[in-house]
């Protein structure tokens, strides 16, 4: 019986460390959005399965006995064809999901919907500070008339797809202190994320919080009708269970 973790998350590193010092047989899968990932401690795959069908086939070949999901929670194209696979399959499947984030009352954010919400509150000529990465960059191709800067860990392949805009490379994790230091020695007028919810990067929302910038944050996509743990404990629970 072997656990497949869906990774690429801190928690999904850790649940499988865990797991692995638990005897239990894991493999970790990650997709491959980053170039040099973190070492993990059990066998690695890296890369996509080629759909549904080739996921399917994997899951058959290397007798995967259950699957625990810890994408990112905005990967919700890998964790709908993931639940519909095991089901299909009749593989356990749990999706490992943190709890969102929640504005107190010390912050100003604007809920948006998705990236091309922004153009709707951002006013022309404010700089905006994209932390949502380069795979949706281009959806924010209405805000012209705004200068973006946008944060990812791998230096760019090209230059910036947008007619106003920098990429900045960095990797995490950043501390609050570098934050506030970034955000104002770039004067920055929004910072836009997903709500990916953890500890490991709110510190660029503590930063928002005490220069008083304005924050859209784009609501999650709708989650598989699927089992769900919202702890790494339970994760750890569910996956020695199935492993």
């Amino acid at each position: 019986m072997t656990l497949l973790i869906l990774s690429g998350t801190g928690e999904g590193r850790e649940i499988a460390a865990v797991l692995h010092q638990q005897g239990v047989d894991v493999i970790a899968s990650l997709a491959g959005a980053t170039r040099n990932p973190r070492a993990q401690k059990v066998p690695t795959r890296i890369g996509g399965f080629g759909g549904a069908q080739g996921f399917e086939d994997y899951l058959k070949s290397h007798e995967i006995s259950g699957v625990l999901d810890a994408t990112h929670p905005f990967a919700s194209k890998i964790s709908h064809r993931s639940a519909q696979v095991c089901a299909k399959l009749g593989v356990a499947y749990c999706l490992y999901q943190r709890p969102a984030w929640v504005a107190s009352g010390a912050d100003n954010w604007t809920k948006l919907d998705d990236e091309t919400d922004a153009a709707k509150h951002v006013k022309s000529g404010e700089i905006v500070f994209l932390a949502t990465g380069r795979q949706t960059l281009k959806k924010f191709a209405n805000l012209s008339d705004n200068h973006l800067i946008c944060r990812q860990i791998d230096p760019p392949n090209g230059p910036f797809p947008l007619e106003k805009g920098e990429f900045l490379i960095g990797r995490p994790p950043f501390s609050v202190e570098d934050e506030v230091a970034l955000f104002k020695s770039l004067k920055v007028d929004w910072l836009i994320v997903k709500n990916a919810g953890g500890a490991a990067s709110f510190s660029k929302l503590e930063a928002a919080r005490q220069l008083g910038l304005t924050v859209g944050m784009i609501k999650r996509p709708n989650a598989p009708d699927a089992h769900k743990v919202s702890t790494v404990e339970d994760a750890i629970l569910w996956g020695a269970a199935h492993g």
